[in-house]
């Protein structure tokens, strides 16, 4: 059986403010724990309209806070913003008050414009290309403390936090393979590189003290409704907010529209076509037919739901139609395996 999670980025609907944005992430990680998410994440974001997970270390808090079982963590900490330590004390501090329920996700991409990573780094030659030896820093801080170590992380030395590797590239994919890590990739927005990302990563993956065997997440939009019409249109939120981003003018998620021809021109429609190629749109039924061939030809060990919606209820409603898709997925595994043994 598959575990499905899901990903997601505080969506901030046209006309909201921020704390509405993080009021309904805490209702959807309460709803998808009931409903059998391995995992819920939250991504490291700033100075968007639409994202309210920037302070992510602080959210963490409040949706674990609020929920029981279900794990929480960063899909991710944009590591490079950061100094090491820093994460490590964020990150130990959670998993003390939420023993085994943490996860830590690292990026090496700013998850914004080049004005604020400024602003976030201040150092002019902070650009992501030190990453390997920032997440092997991180893995010393959790590591039990040596004798004479003079710098420590405070909660966190001694502390497992499984640290994830994410991104949209083969890089990030080898890197993961070469430390031994768990892996997310990032198709859900960056389709082009998924397969052979999948193929590097596990033909090259070395067993580690975290990890003795390859483990891979793969990010898939997921738009269910009681109707095909229905989750087309819930998608028009989505795709308005990915071209805008293109365009240059991230803004609050807008509202679903009834002709996505009229918002887009030709060009901006092949290029979010090609990139939310990895997308499951429709009722249950056209969901678990798109969601079992991607599972079919990716093999993940683990699928992370995303995708952004403009109204609460309709969000509900697609993770509680994609949790029933998950059952009805499994159910015929089984069966095939069953007659298979047979």
């Amino acid at each position: 059986m598959i575990p499905f999670s899901v990903l997601d980025l505080a969506p901030v609907a046209a006309g909201a403010t921020p704390a509405q944005a993080l009021h309904n992430s805490l209702e959807l990680a309460q709803h998808v724990e009931r409903w059998g998410y391995r995992r819920y994440w939250v991504a490291e974001h700033h100075s968007m309209p639409g994202i309210a997970s920037a302070a992510t270390s602080v959210v963490i808090g409040y949706l674990a806070g609020g929920t029981g079982t279900i794990r929480v963590g960063a899909g991710g900490i944009m590591l490079p913003n950061h100094a090491p330590l820093v994460i490590a004390e964020q990150f130990g501090t959670l998993e003390s008050l939420y023993p085994g329920r943490i996860d830590l996700g690292l990026g090496r991409a700013p998850g914004t414009d080049l004005a604020t990573t400024r602003a976030l780094r201040r150092d002019s030659k902070s650009n992501g290309d030190d990453f390997p030896q920032q997440v092997e820093e991180l893995q010393s801080y959790f590591a039990p403390t040596a004798p004479g170590q003079k710098v420590r992380a405070v909660p966190g030395a001694g502390l497992h936090v499984p640290i994830w590797l994410l991104g949209s590239s083969l890089f990030s994919a080898q890197l993961a393979a070469m430390l031994g890590l768990p892996f997310a990739f990032a198709s859900h927005f960056a389709p082009a590189d998924l397969m052979q990302a999948v193929q590097l990563y596990r033909a090259g993956f070395r067993a580690s003290a975290q990890l003795k065997h390859p483990y891979i997440a793969l990010g898939i939009n997921v738009f269910a409704a009681d109707t095909d019409d229905e989750a087309r249109r819930l998608f028009t939120s989505h795709q308005q907010a990915f071209v805008m981003l293109r365009r240059g003018t991230p803004g609050q998620i807008p509202a679903p529209i009834d002709d996505i021809d009229a918002f887009w021109t030709p060009a901006e429609q092949a290029m979010a076509s090609q990139s939310l190629l990895c997308t499951a749109v429709g009722s249950a039924a056209t969901v678990e037919r798109k969601l079992q061939k991607f599972i079919e030809v990716t093999e993940p060990d683990e699928l992370m739901v995303t995708g952004l919606m403009f109204d609460q209820k309709a969000r509900l409603r697609s993770y509680e139609i994609t949790a029933a898709v998950r059952e009805q997925i499994s159910s015929k595994e089984k069966t095939v395996k069953a007659s298979v043994a047979v």
